[in-house]
């Protein structure tokens, strides 16, 4: 019973890596790109490393396994922001099919300020509509 959980578990933490893989070169652009990579290797390796745990049966290896998930899962989705935000202060451009910008009228280029408040970002819109207004 325990080789039919670990030939599942390794399975399906090999078919999650390959997505994250496909994912890379399929994708469009960088932030789905890190979307899918963090998503699908994350879970790729906790079961990887569940299958490695049922497999050595041992309680030092499944503490260690346990560890190495949990500081995985805590990681790496704070290096997929990390890498994203940067992604996005540097420039890069997002996705013709991505429809939704939240950033666009929060973040100043040149202070580097990000505004929060979203009477502010209102009050920006409503100055930037009076302008194009004026301008049609």
């Amino acid at each position: 019973m325990t080789d039919v959980l670990i030939y599942i578990f390794a399975t399906l933490g090999t078919l999650f890596a390959l997505l994250a893989a496909i994912g890379i070169i399929r994708m469009p652009d960088t932030y789905l790109r890190i979307s899918v990579n963090t998503k699908a290797a994350t879970l790729g390796v906790g079961l990887l490393l569940g299958a490695a745990a049922v497999y050595f049966y041992d309680f030092s290896v499944t503490t260690r396994v346990q560890a190495i998930v949990i500081f995985i899962l805590l990681t790496a989705p704070v290096g997929a922001h990390l890498i994203g935000r940067t992604s996005y202060f540097l420039g890069n451009k997002l996705w013709d099919g991505s429809v939704i910008d939240d950033l666009k009228d929060r973040y100043n280029k040149s202070t580097h300020e990000l505004k929060s408040d979203p009477e502010q970002v209102e009050e920006n819109n409503s100055k930037q509509d009076s302008k194009t207004d004026r301008n049609a």
